[in-house]
């Protein structure tokens, strides 16, 4: 159990293709419960991510994204998140001040079975399965923070044996306020690579992924994702996301009377022009005609 204050220089990262965490962070060996400081001069965008463990994530300065195989969140320094272990893109953007800054938590789920054994928690069944969590910040939570910080002034040995305190301490407040749901989805290992494949790929439906960040998310190389993919839809990754992005537009044409520029972005295309092409391809009319009808 460890902690320490990091600054990544950007360029670090930008030659980190995949980043490990928290084995990125460190050249010591991973422990069960661990800490770090995080702090950056320079912004991230989608970066691939393989956290190793479960991390908590409680924001100090900037904005955080994170997008996973079936969840997606942003947050700012008013919330914390609770990410489970796997495969995400992350963004991270500067504060006013130039700076981002993050106290990361990591927990293996040997810890968290620790956890549940040893408070005898029941009934952990999930209402619904999610890879990441937000938290609104409150006096408790950032009394917590703080004293996390407090915790890289003592001694390694004194850090080991309070890290094991501060986590059930913040497990145990959070499980209080929300239930014990969320253990559940911490632990859950779905072996079916199908669920998880369609899974991955319509929670992903509408957002601006390339095939590339798509086929990490899936933990598979662009070649075998393009194989599923046409194996399971039966068209093209291209055809079949641009189909579903121009029917949205549709519905936001219609249901919702949005203008075309106002969507177009929003429906993954970099000009008007081009998205009313598609449109009109698809539909065999342009959307301001399909408006007044």
């Amino acid at each position: 159990m460890l902690y320490k204050t990091l600054h990544l220089p950007h360029e670090t990262l930008k030659k980190m293709n995949i980043i490990k965490l928290p084995e990125s962070l460190t050249f010591e060996k991973s422990q069960t419960v661990q800490v770090y400081d995080y702090c950056s001069s320079k912004e991230i965008s989608k970066q691939q991510i393989i956290l190793n463990q479960n991390t908590f994530s409680f924001l100090i300065e900037g904005n955080k994204e994170v997008i996973f195989d079936n969840s997606d969140l942003s947050i700012d320094n008013r919330k914390f998140l609770m990410m489970k272990s796997g495969h995400c893109l992350m963004t991270e953007k500067l504060s006013e001040t130039k700076n981002y800054r993050s106290i990361l938590l990591f927990f293996t789920n040997e810890a968290l079975s620790k956890f549940i054994k040893k408070f005898e928690l029941k009934n952990i069944d999930p209402n619904e399965y999610k890879s990441v969590y937000s938290f609104e910040y409150d006096k408790f939570i950032k009394r917590f923070v703080d004293s996390l910080i407090d915790i890289s002034k003592l001694s390694k040995t004194i850090q080991k044996r309070i890290i094991e305190l501060k986590f059930e301490e913040i497990m145990l407040y959070l499980i209080d306020l929300h239930g014990t749901h969320m253990l559940h989805s911490l632990l859950f290992h779905n072996d079916n690579l199908t669920q998880n494949f369609t899974r991955t790929v319509e929670s992903n439906q509408l957002k601006k992924l390339t095939l590339k960040e798509l086929a990490f998310l899936c933990n598979m190389s662009v070649s075998t994702f393009k194989r599923e993919f046409e194996k399971h839809y039966s068209e093209s990754p291209i055809k079949w996301f641009q189909n579903k992005r121009l029917a949205h537009a549709h519905y936001l044409l219609n249901q919702k009377h949005k203008k075309s520029s106002e969507i177009y972005f929003e429906v993954g295309y970099e000009n008007l022009s081009s998205f009313i092409q598609a449109y009109k391809s698809k539909y065999k009319k342009t959307p301001k005609q399909h408006q007044t009808e």
